[in-house]
């Protein structure tokens, strides 16, 4: 019974998931690929959200995207930040004519909720690719108040 059954079989198996794995890896890096529009679903960007006591701050990791690319909005509790990316390639031969020439847009957008925050102090500013948000929360002191029992 034991001779049926082929010695290592659980690491080929392994090693073929790797080597699928590798290969798909390969594909969606490949920003104007085969599978530039399947790659783009999967676009997003890393987002850290502290409270800092009286405030809470956003910082979104957004490299290469421009100020004016960025979009952000806060409605009904919600913070949303959209970026854009536009790329173009163009390759020419000899004489100028178009050998090849692609586009790749991606738009990518995360929301949180986040309320009792006061709107007018909202401050965001973008350096080296991170942008800060900053939302302070409206300064509502809590009373203590004991409460009797009948």
């Amino acid at each position: 019974m034991f001779g049926m059954v082929p010695f290592g079989l659980r690491n080929n198996a392994s090693k073929r998931k790797e080597s699928l794995e590798r290969i798909m890896d390969y594909m969606f890096e490949q920003p104007l690929g085969p599978l530039s529009k399947v790659s783009s679903i999967f676009s997003s960007f890393k987002v850290d959200v502290k409270d800092c006591g009286g405030s809470y701050e956003i910082l979104a990791e957004l490299p290469g995207i421009n100020r004016e690319d960025i979009v952000l909005d806060y409605d009904k509790n919600y913070l949303s930040i959209t970026a854009n990316r536009n790329e173009d390639r163009e390759e020419h031969d000899e004489d100028g004519k178009y050998i090849c020439r692609e586009r790749h847009t991606t738009k990518m957008e995360r929301s949180f909720y986040i309320d009792d925050i006061d709107e007018s102090k909202i401050k965001a500013e973008l350096k080296e690719g991170i942008l800060k948000v900053v939302l302070p929360k409206n300064s509502v002191e809590e009373i203590k108040k004991t409460i009797p029992i009948e």
